[in-house]
C-alpha cells in the first residue's frame, strides 16, 4: 500500500494505474468505511482512497478543529482491507491558494441539510471535483448514510458530463440499528444507548408508509415529536422522493425518509428508503 501526501506524487503514481476506483473519505475510519472498499475493489485493478477533513464543507460553528483525526488506525485498517493507493494530503496541497472557483450545485444545496449547513453542499462538491481531477476514476463510491450528499454528487458528474460512475453503498448499522457515524464517538454513554431511537423513528416511519398511510407532513411532525419527547433536538425529518428528495406526489414509488437531530452536542443523520408496491 502506497501512502503518497502530494499532488504531484499522487499523479506520478496513478499514471500507471488508469484503471483505478477511489473511495474518499475524512478519515476516522469504520466498519461503514470498509464495505465502501468491499465495494469498490472488484471494479479495478487499484483501488484509491482519499483521508482528508475538508475546511470548506464546515460552518463557522461546526466541528471542523475537533473531528476526530486517527492516521495511524486509519492507514492499518486500509492495509487490512487491501488498498492499493491512500491519499492523505496537507490543506495546502488542495487549496494552494484561496479557493475563488467553486462548484455551485442545484437548489437542492438549500433544502434539509442544507437549510441547516449553509455553504456544505458548495464545499462538498468542490472538494470531490478537485479529488476526481486528481485521480481520474472510471468510478467512485459513496454511502448512502449521507443521503443528500450522494444525490448531489450524483448529479454533479452528471450534469458536468464527468466520466465517472457514481455507485451508493448501503448504510452500515450496528447491532441496535444505529448508522456508523466518525461522530459516533461524540456520543457519552448514555446518548449512545439513546441514539438507536432516531433509526428506530424511521422504521416506523417506513412501515407507516408501506401500510397505507399518506398524510406525509403528519408522519414528519410525530416523528419529531418522538424524538423531541426524549430529549432531542430535531432539525427534521421529511419524507420525499428519492430521485430528486421533493416532496411526494401521488403515484411516486420510490421514497425516502430522512432525518437530522442533535443529541446532546452530536448531530446526527440517518434515512430509510421505502419501496411501493
Amino acid at each position: 500500500m502506497d501512502i503518497i501526501h502530494s499532488v504531484a506524487d499522487l499523479r506520478a503514481r496513478l499514471q500507471r494505474e488508469p484503471n483505478n476506483v477511489f473511495v474518499p473519505t475524512m478519515g476516522n475510519l469504520h466498519e461503514g468505511h470498509i464495505q465502501l472498499i468491499d465495494v469498490a475493489k472488484p471494479r479495478a485493478a487499484c483501488t484509491v482512497v482519499s483521508i482528508f477533513v475538508n475546511r470548506l464543507q464546515f460552518g463557522p460553528r461546526e466541528d471542523f478543529d475537533r473531528y476526530p483525526r486517527t492516521f495511524e488506525a486509519d492507514c492499518k485498517r486500509l492495509r487490512e482491507a487491501g488498498v492499493d493507493v491512500v491519499f492523505v494530503p496537507e490543506e495546502k496541497e488542495i487549496y494552494p491558494e484561496p479557493q475563488t472557483f467553486v462548484v455551485e450545485p442545484s437548489d437542492l444545496q438549500h433544502i434539509l441539510e442544507g437549510a441547516h449547513r449553509p455553504g456544505h453542499f458548495r464545499g462538498v462538491a468542490t472538494v470531490v471535483l478537485k479529488l476526481f481531477n486528481l485521480v481520474m476514476p472510471h468510478s467512485a463510491i459513496f454511502g448512502k448514510k449521507d443521503y443528500q450528499q450522494y444525490i448531489v454528487l450524483r448529479d454533479m458528474v452528471r450534469q458536468l458530463a464527468l466520466p465517472i460512475e457514481i455507485i451508493p453503498a448501503e448504510t452500515v448499522r450496528g447491532p441496535d440499528g444505529l448508522a456508523l457515524s466518525s461522530r459516533n464517538l461524540y456520543l457519552s454513554t448514555e446518548e449512545r444507548r439513546e441514539a438507536p431511537r432516531l433509526y428506530r423513528t424511521l422504521r416506523h416511519a417506513h412501515d407507516e408508509i408501506m401500510t397505507g398511510a399518506r398524510d406525509f407532513q403528519r408522519i414528519e411532525l410525530h416523528s419529531m415529536s418522538e424524538l423531541a419527547n426524549h430529549g432531542w433536538k430535531p432539525d427534521y425529518v421529511a419524507v420525499r422522493r428519492q430521485a430528486d428528495l421533493q416532496a411526494p406526489a401521488p403515484g411516486n414509488r420510490d421514497i425516502v425518509v430522512l432525518a437530522a437531530a442533535r443529541l446532546g452536542r452530536t448531530r446526527l443523520i440517518d434515512n430509510v428508503e421505502v419501496f411501493l408496491k
